[in-house]
């Protein structure tokens, strides 16, 4: 009896660890495919709330921007200057650009004709922080006449905030779906995360460039800058003008001349013809 009763106690005993064995085990899929749904779930749930933050800074930002903002504006000059020698003059505006902690961004010199007087003309663009562009222009003054100058200023506030907002948003994002990818097991959920995750890279990239971009123009101002030098003043007393009056004249009496003789030639064949055809009925008359 002692036997049979130690037997059918060891085979509940077995039977009992094949069922808890079984049920844990349905109990551990059942917990990893809800923990897959939970990655998934907390990841559309940080995309959103991420972007509901950025677009709220943004609103919040843009509200401030009329009152609080630095205003962030692209600043462009375009300027004529005549010296007595166009080639010095650009080398001077190129020396004063470097002092001021700016560049040359192109220059050329060409050949100029006026009359029979050649002489020479020269552009060149630089670019000078925007703090000292005004003292810059100054001092291109003083090598010759400025005969034109304007200045314009183009107002990238507004973009300059969206931008930035944008990148907050998109590096938060980067920074959670990098905490998701340490969270994920499966071979599919890693390559959804690194899909997402270069792609929101690609946009960081993007807007990083666009924000560099602007900061660039921001900082420094475009100065576009035509050098010409004087023309001759020359006296001819008037006689080179009557002369080239008089030609004009005659070629113009010349013209019109051609003209009337154009539109009288049909007139005088036909007086001809009628002329020379009453003349022969005449003779014939006088004959008989």
């Amino acid at each position: 009896m002692k036997v049979k009763f130690t037997s059918i106690a060891v085979m509940m005993l077995l039977l009992a660890g094949i069922l808890v064995s079984g049920c844990a085990s349905v109990y551990e899929e059942k917990g990893y495919s809800q923990s897959a749904d939970l990655v998934a779930e907390d990841y559309d749930d940080s995309y959103a709330r991420n972007t509901a933050m950025g677009e709220a800074e943004y609103a919040d930002s843009g509200g401030a921007s009329t009152a609080s903002v630095d205003r962030k504006t692209i600043t462009t000059v375009d300027m004529t200057i005549q010296v007595s020698d166009a080639a010095e003059g650009v080398d001077s505006i190129s020396k004063m650009a470097v002092a001021s902690g700016g560049y040359v961004s192109s220059s050329s010199i060409r050949d100029s004709y006026y009359d029979s007087h050649e002489g020479k003309e020269g552009y060149i663009t630089v670019r000078v922080p925007e703090s000292e562009y005004s003292s810059f222009l100054e001092n291109v003054g003083e090598l010759g006449e400025v005969t034109r100058e304007s200045v314009s200023a183009q107002d990238v506030t507004e973009e300059y905030i969206d931008v930035s907002a944008r990148l907050d948003n998109l590096e938060r994002q980067e920074a959670r779906l990098q905490e998701i990818l340490n969270m994920t097991e499966t071979v599919e959920d890693v390559l959804a995360v690194e899909k997402e995750l270069e792609r929101v890279r690609g946009e960081i990239e993007s807007l990083t460039g666009r924000l560099n971009y602007l900061d660039d123009r921001i900082e420094f101002s475009t100065i576009n800058i035509r050098v010409t030098e004087p023309r001759p003043i020359t006296r001819s007393w008037g006689i080179r003008d009557a002369i080239s009056e008089s030609v004009n004249g005659f070629i113009s009496m010349v013209n019109a001349l051609i003209i009337l003789v154009g539109y009288l030639l049909p007139l005088v064949i036909v007086l001809i013809f009628f002329g020379g055809a009453g003349l022969l009925i005449r003779r014939r008359l006088r004959r008989h």
